[in-house]
């Protein structure tokens, strides 16, 4: 009995329909489960990059009043004066509506001002450093940041 056995398990080659079948499955539930975690990843680089398009305005502006700017002092200005080579989100041509910067006594200046790409939005409000930093992303919708 245990030779026919043997004999006949030599004899296949290939795979079932069910087996066939457990692997479909087994890929498609991790297919699944990989797909959503990708797509918020790619959401929070793009949110990460408008929130340093943020500290890089606030670090320009803070080098334009070292060197004797007056405050308020909006990104257009930082462009013009040399201190910043880009306004990332805040340019007009990427969806943002520009930033403006207060200069505050203690060194941490607020940035106010929206920020945009193709899918997401900041919106800056007397936000620092800190607060920027400190703030979690969201998956859909407007990242509003504001110092309290």
């Amino acid at each position: 009995m245990l030779k026919k056995f043997n004999k006949h398990i030599k004899n296949e080659k290939g795979l079932t329909l069910i087996e066939l079948l457990a692997v479909i499955v087994i890929l498609a539930i991790v297919a699944a489960i990989a797909v959503p975690a990708i797509g918020n990843i790619i959401t929070n680089a793009k949110v990460n990059a408008l929130k340093a398009d943020g500290q890089n305005v606030l670090a320009a502006a803070s080098l334009y009043f070292v060197d004797g700017g007056a405050s308020p002092v909006t990104d257009v200005q930082l462009i013009t004066a040399g201190f910043l080579d880009d306004a990332g989100g805040f340019a007009t041509t990427a969806g943002g509506l520009g930033a403006s910067v207060t200069k505050v006594p203690n060194g941490s200046n607020t940035i106010s001002g929206t920020s945009a790409n193709s899918t997401n939005t900041v919106q800056f409000i007397s936000a620092t450093n800190a607060t920027i930093s400190a703030t979690k992303n969201v998956s859909t919708g407007t990242v509003k940041i504001t110092t309290p």
